[in-house]
């Protein structure tokens, strides 16, 4: 893995740092109550702060290009669009569309559900 350098990443309730600043992000095992998550040690400061995100998503924001999160954003957008359309089909359209088109609307859900998480 290799942090981005230069990019905001959110820690949670409106809190940015410096990706550059970053040392070591660390979840919360024991006394983690509500928006206590992770704790973000950074480079000059000798306590931590505590995340409202976790760790695995803080992550991803310090080594995934700006560039390539705003496309991934956009595609679980879409993706999610999707689903909600393709859930409203009647079972009578999906049958018609299981037969003419050989394709199956509960299994093309049941697959985004689980891309999606």
């Amino acid at each position: 893995m290799r942090i981005q350098t230069g990019q905001l990443v959110a820690l949670g309730y409106g809190t940015y740092i410096r990706s550059d600043d970053v040392v070591a992000v660390e979840p919360i095992t024991e006394g983690r109550g509500p928006g206590r998550r992770s704790l973000v040690w950074m480079r000059g400061i000798p306590d931590p702060l505590v995340a409202s995100r976790s760790e695995g998503a803080i992550v991803d924001d310090l080594v995934t290009p700006v560039d390539e999160a705003t496309r991934m954003k956009a595609q679980r957008t879409a993706l999610t669009r999707l689903v909600n359309v393709l859930d409203a089909i009647s079972p009578g359209v999906r049958r018609i569309l299981s037969e003419e088109t050989d394709t199956d609307i509960d299994q093309l859900l049941a697959e985004s559900s689980r891309v999606l998480g």
